[in-house]
């Protein structure tokens, strides 16, 4: 089914075209939010402005990510791509070595200034159209992560508990929004919690002047109960908690009555149509495959774990560093237990989750809790979609602020999505993973037409997908920026 012919390729002089044609919509966005004046006005590392400023430097590196570029030598060849520049209305960007000398000049105080610099933006869209994604309550989420690296020559790298050599950054998000809020790079031995409060206070003083409510989640590493009466006195707050012996001994002296039987949510559907259950829309069960997993486990006689049931109940704690009890919620789970065709005795876990959350449930605390896995997709994103969590650089410090302006691709791509017209395409773009929205929005072919100040952007072909976003995001231009 496949034919050939006879290929000739040309090459069209008279065309200045681009196959990024939705970076222009992108750097329009950026510019009308004040990020390039806040990045200036808060970033000073040249002492002379010939010709770059700080924030040609900060965009340049930002949208070579948005881009697809995986590496600084991949600048080169944007600087190449005169379609390119005339769309960020251009003559000249750095080139990599620059780009690579300017991380070098950042110090630990600078990188902290240009996160500030990026969060003095976000009001904006909080108040806007993004007002309505952090009611009625805002989750702020935090965790740690290892980024590996194969280096053995750079500064602050060190072995991690996984025996992994990398850094360890430290990642504050809005679970509502999925922005990052605070990115912290620390070396590799460093435990998730390390120095978290700081952080978790600063993202605390940026949302809550615009959301309602706002919550506090992490696992047992963030239960840090030295900050537990402050944090209650100002928001609320999910932790895990550890199975220590005074929290088991709690839940074991409960009374059966005091236990209630978990249901799981089973009503999401995946792709095919069908539930947890296997049922469809129309309640019709599709036939099952065999479980080829479960027949080696069981003819190899491994030890096989199942799931029975869970249970949970609440109690009143009060940890040893708080002046005050709070709501502590019990997960107990049976596990069946067994070895090929012989079961064991059956094994009881306990999980513990503290808050202050006293408007929901045992189960909607469970929930609650289970709900800030989704961060683990943003972690993932940041990694492996936009390339964020990359060790390019030579120090600690040089790699953090490459992480902090790498991650701002990511948040674009949320602020983006908070400026369109229907509610339903926000919350689907801000879904989306990066290389979805690099391939949909960015990945355009174009030709580009720049007279002074003005620039016409002309999609080559039609999408009627593309129709419909840029039609909204023109309307967008005219009514929220004006």
């Amino acid at each position: 089914m496949l034919g050939s012919g006879t290929v000739s390729y040309e090459v069209g002089g008279n065309l200045d075209a681009t196959c990024f044609g939705g970076i222009a919509a992108v750097h329009r966005l950026v510019t009308k939010l004040g990020l390039v004046d806040q990045i200036n006005e808060g970033l000073h590392l040249l002492k002379v402005h010939l010709p770059y400023h700080e924030s040609d430097h900060v965009l340049n590196l930002t949208y070579n990510v948005m881009c697809g570029g995986t590496r600084l030598e991949d600048i080169e060849g944007l600087r190449h791509d005169t379609a390119y520049m005339n769309a960020l209305g251009a003559d000249l960007i750095p080139d990599p070595t620059t780009a690579g000398d300017f991380c070098r000049r950042f110090a630990e105080t600078d990188v902290v200034e240009l996160m500030e610099a990026i969060n003095a933006v976000r009001p904006q869209l909080w108040a806007g159209r993004g007002g309505d994604l952090l009611g009625p309550v805002a989750y702020i989420d935090a965790d740690g992560t290892i980024v590996p690296t194969s280096g053995r020559r750079k500064a602050g790298m060190d072995m991690s508990y996984k025996g992994i050599w990398g850094y360890a950054p430290l990642i504050v998000s809005l679970a509502n929004t999925k922005e990052v809020l605070y990115l912290v790079n620390r070396p590799g031995n460093a435990p998730s919690h390390q120095d978290a409060a700081t952080w978790i206070d600063k993202a605390i003083d940026l949302v809550q002047p615009h959301a309602p409510r706002v919550c506090l989640r992490g696992d047992t590493d963030f239960s840090l109960t030295a900050h537990f009466d402050r944090w209650a006195a100002r928001v609320d707050f999910v932790f895990g908690m550890d199975n220590n012996h005074a929290l088991r001994t709690r839940a074991e002296a409960l009374a059966e009555t005091c236990w209630t039987r978990l249901h799981r949510d089973a009503t999401a559907q995946n792709a095919t149509g069908q539930n947890a259950t296997g049922q469809n829309a129309a309640g019709q069960i599709r036939a099952r495959r065999d479980n080829h997993k479960q027949a080696i486990v069981a003819e190899r006689g491994y030890l096989n774990l199942e799931l029975n049931y869970e249970d949970v109940a609440c109690f009143d704690y009060q940890p040893g560093k708080c002046d005050r009890s709070y709501r502590v919620v019990a997960l107990r789970k049976n596990i069946s237990r067994s070895r090929g065709e012989q079961v064991l005795i059956d094994e009881v876990r306990y999980f513990f989750y503290i808050t202050t959350r006293t408007d929901l449930s045992a189960e909607q605390v469970v929930a609650c809790a289970n709900q800030r896995c989704d961060q683990e997709n943003i972690i993932a994103s940041l990694k492996s979609g936009v390339g964020a969590l990359r060790v390019p650089l030579h120090d600690l410090v040089s790699n953090w602020a490459y992480m902090v302006i790498a991650a701002l691709a990511w948040n674009i791509k949320s602020w983006f999505a908070m400026m369109m017209h229907r509610k339903a395409d926000r919350r689907d773009y801000i879904r989306m993973e990066f290389r979805r929205f690099f391939n949909t929005i960015i990945l355009i072919p174009a030709m580009v037409t720049r007279r002074a100040r003005a620039i016409t952007i002309r999609l080559i072909g039609y999408n009627p997908a593309l129709d419909r976003l840029f039609t909204a995001w023109n309307t967008t231009e005219r009514t929220r920026f004006g």
